[in-house]
């Protein structure tokens, strides 16, 4: 209940009174007790949400009350889209390729009246991130992927421009058919508009590896076990792009989608090949499993032709921000002070939390090279995240931009976040985007 504890059991019956003091009540976010009815079915569901309501309050519930229909009562409107959006997010499991339990229900069921149907949207956006994000690499290779982009292009009555394989040379995106030209999979670049063409320009761009073997600087096997996930970040543009879109924000949407797979193969690139990309400057390959930032790059550089008013980059970019924010915490770097505040300020109200770390224009000198204009990675280990990102600045000029260095994933359970692929930052950019432009 969303109100003093005291007060509400002061409120209640002897036996609600007798039940919650059996169950050592105390108002705790995730804290509840089931009061039987006469034929001892469970009846009601009393609830804590702590200090104030919060997307976690009630994110685990849904796992641990039994498996019944529930209306939400006794909760401030303010306070039941909160709530209401927590316990759905804590709601999801990928459970696809376990037939025993594909078609079973697995969680208890929240319902609500209508008024919040948006909330469905936001669910529907992170679940689709989350969904790609899970799905082995074996069923999402980049023609995989394609055709999730489809999907959504359909859904919405939008045109997708593809360029695959031999056209990305010819249309001079020659990092992103570097990358992705081992697999069997053909490299590709996904590409849709949508909304009013005199609205202001926002151009979402996602990392779509679809699978990092590191190429022919080898992961480990332990470095490759989770690497389905180094698409988060395409994923989580798509998840965002279809929000924004479902919810007509008033802006003119792009999304640049690179999908590749840095496979081994004979015709893989190598490091020390020296690659000439779309704006023009030469990249010597210091690493072949720095190839995020390869196929970034000419994405962005299209990107700015258009003058866009932003350009926001999803990535799961470097080791470095994990070793330096942890699994939790996304790394953002943007080039506008005020832009960053107020990114940082929807991250609070949307507690979704990210920590913004400094675009450090010392460290550009580690990124020089004695055979090209560019080197893809720093000549020291230190700082990887940052010289990762000074790097994706030297292809934006000085067009409004933000990029994300994440982890798209849970390495554990949380509440309203279930462990697996995760739609990180997804909320907190949809709410700058609705503050700033409307919609």
């Amino acid at each position: 209940a969303s109100t003093d504890l005291d007060d509400w059991l002061e409120s209640q019956d002897e036996i609600t009174k007798k039940w919650a003091k059996q169950h050592q009540f105390e108002g705790k976010a995730n804290q509840f007790f089931v009061l039987p009815d006469a034929g001892g079915i469970p009846g009601k569901v009393f609830a804590g949400i702590g200090k104030k309501a919060s997307v976690k309050s009630l994110g685990a519930l849904a796992h641990r009350l039994p498996k019944q229909s529930y209306f939400l009562s006794n909760a401030a409107d303010e306070d039941t889209y909160v709530l209401a959006l927590g316990w759905g997010m804590g709601t999801y499991r990928y459970n696809v390729y376990r037939t025993k339990e594909k078609d079973k229900e697995t969680t208890a069921k929240l319902y609500l009246d209508p008024t919040f149907k948006n909330i469905n949207d936001e669910l529907e956006a992170v679940n689709l991130s989350r969904d790609l994000i899970n799905t082995p690499a074996g069923d999402m290779l980049p023609h995989n992927f394609e055709l999730a982009v489809r999907k959504v292009c359909k859904q919405f009555e939008i045109d997708l421009n593809v360029t695959t394989g031999e056209e990305l040379l010819e249309a001079g995106f020659r990092t992103i058919h570097a990358v992705g030209r081992a697999s069997v999979s053909a490299p590709r670049l996904l590409d849709f508009s949508w909304g009013n063409a005199d609205a202001s320009k926002v151009t979402l761009i996602g990392k779509g590896v679809c699978f990092d073997s590191g190429g022919l600087d080898l992961k480990t096997a332990a470095g490759m076990l989770d690497m389905k996930k180094d698409m988060g970040g395409a994923a989580i543009a798509l998840g965002l792009a279809q929000l924004i879109m479902a919810r007509q924000l008033n802006i003119r949407l792009r999304v640049l989608l690179p999908a590749v797979e840095n496979a081994v193969s004979a015709n893989a690139y190598h490091p020390r090949d020296v690659i000439h990309t779309y704006k023009g400057t030469t990249v010597e390959v210091g690493n072949t499993d720095a190839e995020g930032r390869l196929i970034l790059c000419d994405a962005i550089t299209l990107a700015t032709e258009e003058d866009p008013e932003l350009i926001i980059d999803f990535a799961t970019l470097t080791g470095a921000a994990r070793v330096a924010l942890g699994p939790d915490l996304p790394a953002m770097y943007c080039n506008r002070d005020e832009i960053a505040d107020e990114i940082l300020e929807s991250s609070q109200t949307v507690e979704e939390l990210v920590w913004r770390l400094p675009l450090f224009k010392s460290y550009r000198s580690m990124l020089d090279s004695k055979v090209a204009d560019l080197s893809s990675t720093s000549s020291t280990p230190l700082g990887g995240s940052i010289t990762a990102a000074l790097f994706l600045e030297h292809f934006v000029n000085d067009t409004p931009w933000v990029h994300f260095d994440l982890m798209a994933s849970n390495n554990r359970m949380r509440p309203a976040h279930p462990e697996g692929g995760e739609g990180s930052v997804l909320r907190t950019l949809f709410h700058y985007l609705h503050s700033r432009f409307g919609g």
